[in-house]
């Protein structure tokens, strides 16, 4: 397919209602409101294909960019296109979800997602402590660098609550990934949890509320069969 249909076959899908409750989630316009459920039907006719994918997100159509993630292998995307798709992100939806999945597949992803969680720009910050939950939630525990992440653990421990509201989000979720998915620094992980307690954060007057972290790690782990690493972090 090709990048005209495919925004036609997006534009097709959107609704009113459905562009009215992703914007009200954060979505910035230009917004179809198309279902995730539709864009996957797109998905599973378009496979893989990255050029497509970079066309799509550089379409700022919001719904063209959830689809981009969904059809983009991030192995073969360039550092140089990650940066530009964690720089041009506009919205929390993409910024902490569309881009981290793409970055965690790749192999330099770790490095980059170390240098966005450092950014003053609160989206790409975004991007970087999920792209980093990710990688946690789906490399195994002898393939991850356990002293670094636990000075991550420290510094969110430390600096969460005085953090931007996004962050404060995405730093409770990584501390729930890691202990989720580490046993090796999962009691480190509990602990840190315990201690940063309720996370405040202005959910836009949304439903969605911020998961008490210990109470989420604790609910993963005692799922019928464990936990077991990741594939994927696309949904």
């Amino acid at each position: 397919m090709q990048l005209p249909e495919v925004l036609d076959a997006i534009r097709s899908y959107g609704s009113a209602s459905t562009k009215n409750t992703l914007m009200k989630h954060g979505a910035a316009e230009p917004v179809y409101g198309a279902k995730v459920a539709d864009l996957k039907i797109l998905q599973k006719k378009i496979k893989k294909d990255v050029p497509l994918a970079l066309a799509l997100f550089d379409s700022g159509v919001y719904d063209a960019r959830y689809l981009a993630a969904l059809i983009a292998d991030g192995a073969q995307m360039t550092e140089a296109q990650l940066q530009h798709w964690a720089e041009t992100s506009n919205s929390q939806g993409i910024s902490e979800y569309s881009v981290p999945w793409v970055a965690a597949e790749h192999p330099e992803g770790w490095e980059l997602a170390l240098r966005w969680i450092d950014s003053d720009n609160e989206l790409i910050a975004g991007s970087g402590w999920n792209t980093l939950g990710g990688i946690v939630s789906m490399k195994a525990d002898e393939e991850l660098d356990l002293p670094l992440i636990k000075k991550l653990l420290q510094r969110i421990e430390k600096t969460i609550h005085s953090s931007p509201n996004r962050v404060r989000y995405v730093m409770n979720g990584f501390v729930i990934g890691v202990g989720t998915y580490v046993d090796a620094l999962h009691e480190q992980a509990v602990a840190v949890a315990r201690n940063i307690g309720a996370v405040s954060v202005d959910m836009n007057g949304t439903a969605c509320k911020v998961p008490l972290a210990e109470e989420y790690i604790s609910a993963a782990r005692n799922r019928p069969g464990g936990v077991k690493k990741k594939k994927t972090i696309r949904c």
